[in-house]
C-alpha cells in the first residue's frame, strides 16, 4: 500500500519547534557569555581595571550567588509545575535562624538534660542574686510602722525555698558540665537536620494549603511568607541569633563558603561544588523519574493531568516539600555565609530566586524550565551585580538593569509561547 504524502505544514511546524527548544536551551548560556564579555571589556578599559575576569572575582561571584542558586533549584520544580512560592526567602531565613538557635542553645544537651551550660548557670546566678536581696527586703519590711507580717512571711518562705533550690541547681550544673563534652559534639549535626527539616515542613505546609484549599499559590505563599517571618522572629526572640564563632560553630560549617585557601577544593569552596551535585541529582529526578514527568504534566495542563490519572494533590504536596528541602539547604548556605540567624535576612530574596528561574528560561505559565538554565540565570544576576560594582555603578543602577532583564525574559517567554501556539 503506497505511503500517504507528508503534510506540507508539518515540517515547518516541527522545525520551528526544534529551533524554539534549541533557543530556549542556549539562550541563557549566550546571555551569560555576552554579559561576561561586556563587563570584562568595560572593566579592562578603566584605569586599574582587569579584575573582573580574575579567578579571585569568579570565586567571589560563585559564593555570592550560592544561596540564591540553591533556593532557585527548589523554585524550578515549583515553576515547572505551574506554581509559585513567595515564601522562599522568609522560609530559608527561618531555616537559618533555627540552625543558629540550635547551635547557640546547644540543642543536643538541651534535649538530653533539659538545659545547657549557659542556661543552668544563668539560673544559678539569678537565684543567688535574689537570695542576696531578700534579707534587705525583710529588714525594710520590719522597720515600717505598719509592718505586714504576711509579706515578711512570704519573703522568708522564698528565702528558704531558694536556699534549698540553689544546691540542687549547682548539682545539676555539675552534671551538665560533665556531660557536655560527650553530648555537645552532636549539636552541629542536629542543628543542620533541624534547619533543613524546617524547610521541608514549610514546603509541605505550602503544598497542603495549595492542594486542599484550592487557592492560587500566589495568595497562599504570600500568607505563609509572613507566617514564616513571624515564626523566625519568635525563634530569635525578635533579635539576631549569634552563636559563638569559636566554640559553637564547627569549622566545616563556618568554612563551607569560605574563600580562604585552606577551605577551597579545586579552587572553589566546598559549598559551590555541592550546588553542582544537587543540580545533577535534581536534573536526573526531573528527567528520568515518573515524578519528574508528573511535574511537567502538572505545569503543562493540570486538568489533563488529572484526567490521565495523576494524583494532583499528592504530587503538589511532594513537589512543594522537595522545594522546601532545597530552601532548607539554602538556609544552611545563608548561615554559613553570615554566621548568624537573622529572621529578616530573607525578605525580598524570593524575588531574586524567582528571577533566576525566569532568566534561565523557566516559564511562569508552567511546563517549562531546566536546572541548567536556572543556574545560568542565577550566574547572570551575580555577574551583573559584580560587574556593576567593579565599574563603580550605584546600587539603583544595578536594580534597574536586573529589572529590565527580568522584564525582557518574561516578554521573550510570552512571544515564544504565542509562536508555538500559532
Amino acid at each position: 500500500m503506497p505511503k500517504s504524502p507528508p503534510n506540507q505544514n508539518e515540517t515547518p511546524v516541527l522545525t520551528r519547534s526544534r529551533w524554539s527548544m534549541l533557543g530556549s536551551a542556549l539562550g541563557p548560556f549566550l546571555a551569560l557569555a555576552l554579559v561576561i564579555i561586556l563587563f570584562g571589556f568595560a572593566d579592562g578599559l578603566q584605569e586599574g581595571g582587569g579584575n573582573f575576569l580574575s579567578l579571585r572575582n569568579m570565586r567571589s561571584i560563585s559564593v555570592q550567588t550560592a544561596t540564591v542558586a540553591v533556593a532557585a533549584l527548589g523554585m524550578t520544580i515549583i515553576v515547572i509545575a505551574g506554581g509559585i512560592d513567595l515564601s522562599a526567602g522568609t522560609s530559608l531565613a527561618l531555616c537559618a535562624t533555627v540552625l543558629a538557635w540550635c547551635l547557640k542553645e546547644d540543642a543536643a544537651l538541651l534535649i538530653v538534660h533539659g538545659d545547657n551550660v549557659a542556661g543552668i548557670q544563668q539560673k544559678i546566678d539569678d537565684a543567688q542574686e535574689r537570695l542576696d536581696r531578700i534579707p534587705n527586703e525583710i529588714q525594710r519590711a520590719q522597720r515600717r510602722k505598719n509592718a505586714d507580717p504576711g509579706k515578711i512571711a512570704l519573703l522568708e518562705a522564698e528565702q528558704k525555698s531558694l536556699q534549698e533550690q540553689l544546691p540542687k541547681l549547682q548539682e545539676t550544673s555539675k552534671t551538665i558540665q560533665e556531660a557536655a563534652p560527650n553530648i555537645s559534639p552532636y549539636t552541629p549535626a542536629l542543628a543542620v537536620i533541624a534547619g533543613i527539616g524546617t524547610g521541608c515542613l514549610a514546603g509541605l505546609l505550602n503544598g497542603i494549603l495549595v492542594s486542599y484549599l484550592r487557592v492560587v499559590p500566589f495568595i497562599v505563599t504570600l500568607g505563609t511568607m509572613r507566617l514564616y517571618l513571624g515564626m523566625a522572629k519568635e525563634v530569635a526572640d525578635e533579635t539576631t541569633v549569634r552563636p559563638d564563632l569559636n566554640d559553637q560553630i564547627p569549622h566545616w560549617l563556618g568554612s563551607f563558603l569560605s574563600l580562604q585557601q585552606d577551605a577551597r577544593w579545586l579552587g572553589f569552596p566546598l559549598g559551590v561544588w555541592l550546588i553542582f551535585v544537587l543540580a545533577i541529582i535534581l536534573a536526573a529526578v526531573l528527567r528520568y523519574t515518573v515524578f519528574g514527568r508528573y511535574v511537567f504534566a502538572l505545569g503543562s495542563n493540570e486538568s489533563t493531568a488529572r484526567l490521565c490519572g495523576i494524583n494532583v494533590e499528592r504530587n503538589k504536596i511532594a513537589l512543594y516539600g522537595l522545594a522546601g528541602l532545597f530552601f532548607g539547604i539554602a538556609g544552611l548556605y545563608q548561615f554559613s555565609l553570615l554566621s548568624v540567624g537573622n529572621p529578616t535576612s530573607g525578605i525580598g530574596l524570593e524575588l531574586n530566586v524567582i528571577a533566576a528561574v525566569v532568566i534561565g528560561g523557566g516559564s511562569l505559565s508552567g511546563g517549562r524550565g531546566s536546572v541548567v538554565g536556572t543556574l545560568t540565570g542565577a550566574a547572570i544576576m551575580a555577574v551583573i551585580t559584580s560587574g556593576c560594582t567593579q565599574l563603580g555603578l550605584k546600587n539603583p543602577v544595578q536594580d534597574m538593569i536586573l529589572g529590565a532583564i527580568i522584564v525582557a525574559a518574561v516578554a521573550i517567554d510570552q512571544i515564544r509561547q504565542r509562536r508555538l501556539a500559532a
